[in-house]
């Protein structure tokens, strides 16, 4: 007898400091087979060797990538061709930080297993429900026309507490997605109707090493009187910035807890302080909160920033409202809309 396969879907999941990669049946439901992760710039041929040592005598049906930006016209899933490509590259321009690393793993999982279809999965999806008062910039009409609008991200994420809550979404809820990336995200019914990040993920609130939401004459002070132009303005305010910034240590949350210095605690004041401003400001979109739902690496593990942020928020008088500790699975999510691809392809 020969060898038993199974059809396989692999996702892959490109942050800032790890490549998370899964594996699930291509049947319905979502059993996760296998899941690990690389650090982010380990070298494409042993990221796939260690995908292929966990395979277990399945093979790839779709590969699904997470795309942090997929422009003006790409929201929902999509297989990958030459077109999809096209708008990515030019997507680049709002997520330059996020996007080459994902073209780039898309060529080489293209070059390791070629003929097996890609599927771009976008965080900018959930956000595609923003009404005009959460999506407009208050900006010149002519560049709104050229797909400058807030977008939104961590999205996937989002989906997936939704899903996760199943039929007991609240009307008013609330997502904190806090990492090294984090955003604040409030959910309607379901659907996103307001959110922190804004055209990129730069925006929102004090992150890792990215600043969040700045006055911009600070970045017009940058180019007037230190000179430093568009790439070197994009390495302060998303690299250099943030916790990073302010502790002059560490943009990782936990080197900042096991640090004396003021300047350590000042960051994270400062972290927990800017996601209870925008926790605060989302109850207000909804008109109040019932669900508060903490997410992400910091979110999911760290309760001291947890206390402080909700301590904040009860002090304010935002209250009562319930909180809970979900996990991001935003691999899983991504695993969804590619079976969803695949079931809506013919088989040959």
């Amino acid at each position: 007898m020969g060898t038993v396969t199974r059809p396989l879907i692999l996702t892959l999941n490109e942050g800032s400091s790890s490549i998370k990669f899964a594996l699930f049946a291509a049947e319905q439901g979502v059993p996760e087979i296998a899941a690990d992760s690389v650090e982010t710039g380990t070298d494409d041929g042993a990221l796939f060797d260690r995908i292929h040592a966990v395979m277990a005598g399945g093979t790839l049906a779709t590969i699904g990538h997470r795309i942090v930006h997929g422009g003006p016209a790409l929201a929902k899933p999509v297989v990958i061709d030459a077109a999809v490509l096209a708008q990515l590259h030019a997507a680049t321009a709002f997520a330059p930080l996020h996007n080459p690393a994902a073209l780039a793993l898309i060529a080489a999982a293209a070059k390791r297993h070629p003929g097996v279809p890609q599927v771009a999965c976008f965080d900018t999806g959930f956000h595609a429900s923003l009404p005009d008062i959460a999506a407009v910039l208050p900006i010149p009409r002519s560049l709104r026309a050229q797909g400058v609008r807030r977008y939104g991200f961590h999205g996937l994420s989002c989906q997936s507490i939704v899903h996760q809550l199943g039929g007991e979404v609240p009307e008013r809820l609330i997502i904190a997605h806090l990492g090294n990336g984090a955003s604040v995200t409030a959910v309607r019914a379901g659907q996103s109707v307001d959110t922190s990040m804004g055209l990129t993920p730069s925006a929102g609130v004090v992150m890792g090493t990215r600043a969040g939401d700045l006055d911009p004459g600070f970045l017009l002070y940058l180019m007037r009187e230190h000179g430093l132009d568009a790439t070197a303005i994009e390495d302060v305010i998303d690299r250099q910035s943030g916790m990073l910034g302010i502790s002059g240590i560490s943009g990782d949350l936990r080197l900042l807890r096991a640090s004396s210095s003021p300047d350590a605690a000042l960051a994270i004041a400062m972290f927990c302080r800017s996601v209870a401003k925008q926790v605060a400001g989302m109850a207000v979109v909804l008109g109040g909160v019932d669900l508060l739902v903490f997410t992400g690496g910091i979110g999911e593990h760290d309760p001291g920033v947890r206390e402080q942020i909700t301590a904040e928020l009860t002090g304010a008088g935002l209250s009562p409202f319930d909180v809970a500790i979900l996990p991001s699975r935003e691999n899983e999510q991504m695993a969804r809309g590619a079976r969803a691809l695949l079931a809506a392809v013919p088989a040959k």
